[in-house]
């Protein structure tokens, strides 16, 4: 018997695996599988690019793999195209190897309004589930991440995690660095000892908010499309991977 494994010791498993350099964009990434049917991928690909330009994805860096193809120990089924995403836990381990002590905390629905995120509506623990939350909540029909491409409001998927006060100048160095690099995963920085997006953080800790890397395939069922997803499927190089423009 396999013992339960909790979603923030999956994060801690993978981030510590994570050696991505932005700067030389070599090394390994955590990524997301979705399974989309390869007659609907000439309408996903503008959907994923559109993700991309809003700024909702964690990553410009996607590939697609045709039946057949194998990511890791997985095939993809005959009539199934793959869909791999960079994991927002990518970024949790790129800041771990800098030096930047993390604490994941869960999985959300934000809302936004105007292009500036305002709250969280849904949030689920990590240490509490099994299954990544935004998986759980991407299935659920309550994101609207396509008004939020449109017009700059609605409802989009992201993680929270803290990060010790102590540590907030090499946060920042960090994070300049990765949006410099392709990395538009980054939603919010929240003040010491102030709630993150209405969450309250721990006493000497301030909350990063981070986009969910599963928004552009819930951009996609939002259209009618079938799709299945699995968050944090595994890790990939980046040699594996494409700039979106190039699809």
């Amino acid at each position: 018997m396999h013992p339960l494994k909790f979603v923030n010791h999956r994060i801690e498993e993978y981030s510590l695996q994570v050696d991505y350099d932005p700067v030389e964009r070599t090394g390994k990434v955590v990524h997301n599988m979705a399974l989309i049917h390869s007659d609907d991928l000439e309408q996903v690909i503008p959907l994923c690019r559109d993700a991309y330009a809003s700024g909702i994805s964690v990553s410009s860096m996607i590939r697609f793999l045709e039946s057949g193809e194998k990511a890791g120990d997985y095939r993809i089924p005959e009539g199934f195209t793959g869909v791999i995403t960079v994991c927002s836990s990518t970024i949790d381990g790129i800041l771990l190897h800098k030096g930047v002590p993390l604490r994941p905390i869960g999985g959300g629905a934000v809302e936004v309004e105007r292009r500036i995120p305002r709250r969280f509506i849904h949030m689920i623990l990590f240490e509490h589930t099994t299954i990544d939350p935004l998986q759980v909540l991407a299935s659920q029909d309550i994101t609207s991440v396509n008004s939020v491409m449109r017009t700059g409001s609605g409802i989009i998927l992201a993680n929270l995690r803290e990060c010790h006060m102590e540590a907030e100048p090499l946060l920042s160095s960090v994070l300049e660095e990765l949006a410099a690099n392709s990395f538009s995963g980054i939603l919010d920085v929240g003040m010491p000892n102030t709630p993150a997006l209405g969450v309250t953080v721990d006493p000497q800790y301030l909350g990063v908010v981070a986009i969910g890397g599963t928004n552009p395939m819930a951009a996609v069922k939002e259209k009618g499309f079938w799709v299945q997803t699995q968050a944090m499927k595994g890790l990939i190089d980046v040699t594996e991977l494409r700039e979106i423009r190039e699809y």
